[in-house]
């Protein structure tokens, strides 16, 4: 009775989440296209600034899942796709503020947005029907061909573009002396983060490659 109670209040919870980050990412690319279309892309990311922030920022609890075990996804695709995006979200869009008229704001909030949408629609009704339409699968396992290389060449790119700014600024940095005996420079942790992405990107294409051949397969086969 008890693991039946727990296990009907965890497809709840997990079913409201999916949900409800589906319904913010849906925002965020109405508002994308919208002001795409209507203002162009320097007025992009003020259009979306505030749910994309949102949306993104609510992954977190996605690692927490994986941690208390109410998800089998593996913390070690997680917790780098996560963190990526974070750092692109807050550590570069908020942070210099000269990135955020780019076009390759529109790619990024694009390519990130469709491929949460999916995803979230996925799993909401995984969760609350226990189980999904083969369209919705077959996106699920196979839009990440082409908007993970479209997402992933924006955040490096953003980086990038900030490099002069991270420098200019000397945000976020830590200088000697002081009571820490400490130093620390934004620049070169962006730079690191770039250097990051050189295995991390190929790495986790590869991955999702293998959980599409998996998945794909499985679906044939029921």
């Amino acid at each position: 009775m008890a693991g039946g109670a727990f296990s009907a209040l965890r497809r709840l919870y997990l079913s409201l989440y999916n949900w409800a980050i589906f319904f913010g990412w849906s925002q965020v690319l109405f508002l994308a296209v919208k002001t795409l279309r209507e203002s162009g892309h320097e007025h992009v990311y003020g259009a979306v600034e505030r749910p994309l922030q949102l949306a993104q920022t609510a992954a977190v609890l996605e690692i927490l899942h994986g941690l208390v075990g109410l998800v089998r996804s593996p913390i070690t695709a997680t917790l780098p796709q996560i963190s990526s995006r974070l750092y692109v979200t807050w550590g570069i869009l908020y942070s210099f503020p000269e990135t955020q008229k780019h076009i390759m704001v529109s790619s990024l909030v694009i390519s990130w947005s469709i491929t949460e949408i999916i995803r979230y629609s996925f799993f909401g009704m995984k969760e609350a029907l226990g189980f999904t339409p083969s369209w919705l699968l077959w996106l699920r396992y196979s839009t990440f061909l082409l908007l993970y290389p479209t997402g992933i060449a924006s955040e490096v790119g953003l980086i990038y573009i900030a490099l002069p700014y991270i420098k200019k600024s000397e945000k976020y940095c830590i200088r000697m002396p002081n009571k820490w005996n400490y130093s620390f420079d934004y620049f070169y942790a962006a730079i690191l983060a770039l250097g990051i992405y050189v295995p991390g990107g190929p790495h986790m294409y590869s991955y999702m490659l293998g959980q599409r051949k998996k998945a794909l397969a499985k679906s044939k086969r029921e």
